[in-house]
């Protein structure tokens, strides 16, 4: 079966961004580029789109959106790296300010047809790295094989938020003394073993959190939202929007908190008091979407410090 992606809140991100022809907006995250189509085509031939992804294949498919606009779409910069760095990009790049930012931490459909060990459906290395592994500073496969098993185990609970933690990590440890672990049906075997027999027959298959945890850890995508997101609000201009479209509790509360620290500073409003969730046409359609939950800040919407386009300065509002 061919890969493929449906984008969560294509509609309602880019609505609830309010994008502007001229504007300088920022997609950190590319994933399968359908966001970053429709940011394109409303910023116009005027405006300015800055693209963002670790994995070169995301960077392949908005390079495509780009060829297909042709003349009529913005000035596009597809960068290849980590968004946590959009502080450096941007100075690289000699843009101050933007005024748009869209950051959707959903990892896309694509990802499981790689080969990088995101998935356990298939027997595959177990990398788990979202830009290329052989720059990596740390696979998943490292984490399994050398980390103590009681921070293994709180790994798996904290980011995984995964119950059973302590018998999976127990598992995987008596595994690994036997032979080490380096591919993804050779990980969820052993996370089966450390869970009971009723658990291994719900829909969910019980390695799920598991990699998730492992997902998260190797690509350390939790620092990476928070710089990401601090860069964000740093650069923002007047009137100008953050959304972040989150799918597990963790992320979201890290959003929440730094949108609502922001609002209480004084620097804007968040302009979704609860999440935006999937509609019911969403979650028939694309079940995955069902976790997802968007939130929105604005800059200054009140009183505060911001970043005016004029003079690309911190001024009172």
């Amino acid at each position: 079966m061919e890969p493929r992606h449906d984008t969560v809140f294509l509609k309602e991100a880019v609505e609830t961004l309010g994008i502007r022809p001229g504007d300088v907006a920022v997609d950190g995250t590319l994933g399968a580029a359908g966001h970053f189509r429709d940011m394109a085509i409303a910023l116009g031939a005027s405006g300015t789109l800055v693209g963002i992804d670790a994995d070169s294949a995301s960077i392949e498919r908005a390079q495509n959106v780009v060829n297909e606009l042709g003349n009529g779409g913005p000035t596009v910069h597809l960068i290849n790296d980590n968004f946590r760095n959009l502080g450096r990009i941007l100075d690289d790049l000699n843009l101050p300010c933007l005024d748009r930012a869209l950051f959707d931490l959903g990892w896309n459909g694509f990802q499981l047809a790689n080969g990088r060990g995101f998935s356990f459906r298939a027997d595959e290395p177990l990398l788990m790295t979202y830009g290329d592994p052989a720059t990596a500073e740390t696979t998943a496969a490292d984490i399994v094989n050398s980390m103590p098993e009681d921070e293994l185990a709180d790994l798996i609970f904290t980011l995984g938020e995964e119950r059973f933690s302590r018998g999976i990590a127990r598992s995987i440890v008596e595994t690994r003394k036997k032979a080490r672990i380096f591919t993804t049906l050779a990980l969820a075997e052993a996370v089966e073993r450390g869970t009971p027999g009723w658990y291994q027959n719900r829909r969910l298959h019980p390695a799920t959190k598991t990699f998730q945890a492992l997902r998260i850890a190797t690509n350390d995508e939790l620092g990476a939202l928070r710089e990401g997101l601090a860069a964000a609000m740093e650069r923002l201009t007047q009137g100008g929007r953050i959304a972040v479209i989150t799918f597990h509790s963790i992320e979201d509360r890290i959003v929440k908190s730094a949108m609502k620290d922001a609002a209480y500073a004084g620097q804007g409003t968040v302009i979704t008091r609860k999440p935006i969730v999937p509609s019911s046409e969403e979650l028939a359609a694309n079940p995955r979407s069902r976790s997802a939950k968007l939130r929105v800040f604005e800059r200054c919407n009140g009183e505060g410090v911001c970043i005016t386009k004029e003079t690309n300065e911190y001024q009172h509002a």
